[in-house]
């Protein structure tokens, strides 16, 4: 049964979103799809004035249905996510686990990577009529019973290797002291070309992308906290060997230094 996630999520750039906030909403999905879905999403917006929502990316394929004729896959993305909010809109996603996308799809999650695709080539004529009857539904839980009825339709079997790449994500998110892929060979048991082309066909990017977006996520949520931070201990603690390649990282994800995106947040 699909239910609220009460988690706090990461990544979500310039504000401090919570899963009570209006507009906002994410759900557990049913037992059946646990082995492949993180979680379902929903956004809705009302705006009198255009707005700029921004994320950083995640592991994860996303499955995202928004009303005439916009839905689509979207492979795992290789900058933020960037979107303009305008007027009035919803939308409905599934995220899927790291590696939880492969056994719906007949090709390696790295030919997705960086791209978004029309449903219909992803899942062909079953995908016919599904974004119509999951927007049809105001109730985001009904919403999502009809998503998830049509994934547990398309009979995806849980995957061992699947499940490996996922538990691999998970320690990295969760584990601040990985900073090397090294690390995840000797916790896993695995050669490091065997790492790589497992997450080549089941992820869509490399462990060590993994490794420096979850330490930059950290890196923007430690900064959102409003503590003084000493930048060179940062640095250290995530891994870099300098403070200039952390800087630059950050730069490069998130489009401003890490001072900046400071004080913008102080702005806030």
């Amino acid at each position: 049964m699909i239910q609220p996630k009460l988690v706090p999520p990461r990544g979500i750039l310039h504000a401090k979103v919570q899963p009570s906030d209006p507009g906002y909403g994410r759900y557990w999905p049913g037992e059946s799809l646990a082995p492949f879905v993180e979680h379902f999403w929903t956004v809705s917006w009302d705006v009198a004035e255009p707005e700029i929502a921004e994320v950083l990316p995640h592991p994860s394929v996303h499955l995202v249905l928004e009303a005439d004729g916009k839905s689509r896959v979207a492979g795992v993305p290789k900058g933020r996510f960037t979107t303009r909010l305008e007027g009035k809109g919803r939308v409905l996603g599934t995220k899927f686990r790291p590696g939880g996308f492969r056994p719906f799809l007949e090709a390696p999650v790295s030919s997705l990577s960086g791209r978004t695709i029309p449903l219909e080539e992803i899942f062909g004529p079953a995908a016919e009529g599904l974004e119509e009857r999951a927007l049809g539904f105001a109730d985001p839980v009904e919403a999502f019973e009809e998503v998830q009825a049509f994934l547990e339709g398309l009979r995806p079997i849980p995957d061992p290797q699947a499940e490996l790449a996922a538990r691999i994500a998970e320690r990295v998110a969760t584990d601040r002291e990985i900073t090397q892929v090294e690390q995840i060979s000797a916790a896993f048991g695995l050669g490091t070309r065997s790492l790589q082309r497992l997450f080549s066909d089941y992820v869509g990017v490399s462990p060590k992308w993994i490794i420096q977006r979850y330490r930059l996520h950290e890196a923007a949520e430690r900064i959102a906290t409003g503590a003084p931070i000493d930048w060179p201990d940062l640095a250290l603690d995530l891994g870099y060997a300098d403070q200039a390649h952390f800087i630059r990282d950050f730069r490069r994800l998130v489009g401003k230094s890490p001072a900046e995106y400071a004080r913008g947040l102080r702005r806030t």
